[in-house]
């Protein structure tokens, strides 16, 4: 039997930066070290013949601005206009996570998800932070009053925690079964 080394853990009262959880679709623009692009949906690659709500499409037809995003995993989310909420958009959008890496300079055809706090952890501070985005509507999309909810990324510990305003509680199998029987 091999060894195995226990985890470090990430101490609690640390970085968090908090984003407005937009309700679209996940989508991811990989380059390689030689310039090769691929676009991909959460769960697998995509191309315009084989899409998911047309982001292969426009990644496709923005590729020369996309390809200064540089080499790696560039994950986001693809939403607007017949999406999910749709925000009462009559475009699609492509919203980076990565907030730290893209806050200042990107390609313009990109957006980066609205950071609502970025500090040290507290108990109260998500909670704070979704009743404020509740009660403002959303920052992605000024004007529209319905926003999803919150991710609290944990800087040291590396990892993010959803958090919804509606159907929290379960899990999106769950609340998809239970606004098809509605």
């Amino acid at each position: 039997m091999d060894f195995e080394d226990f985890p470090k853990m990430a101490r609690l009262s640390r970085r968090i930066i908090i984003t407005e959880k937009i309700d679209g679709t996940n989508a991811q623009v990989c380059i390689g070290e030689d310039g090769e692009m691929k676009f991909g949906s959460r769960t697998r690659w995509i191309t315009p013949e084989d899409d998911n709500y047309g982001f292969a499409r426009w990644a496709t037809e923005n590729a020369e601005e996309l390809r200064k995003l540089g080499p790696g995993r560039h994950f986001g989310e693809w939403w607007g206009a017949g999406i999910q909420r749709r925000y009462g958009m009559e475009e699609k959008r492509f919203s980076l996570f990565n907030t730290t890496r893209w806050a200042d300079e990107r390609p313009a055809c990109c957006h980066v998800v609205p950071v609502l706090f970025d500090g040290i952890w507290t108990a109260d501070e998500p909670f704070q932070t979704l009743e404020r985005l509740a009660c403002n509507g959303s920052v992605a999309a000024p004007g529209f009053l319905k926003p999803e909810g919150i991710v609290v990324y944990h800087v040291a510990g590396k990892c993010g925690f959803k958090k919804t305003l509606e159907k929290d509680e379960m899990s999106k199998q769950e609340a998809e079964r239970q606004a098809t029987h509605a």
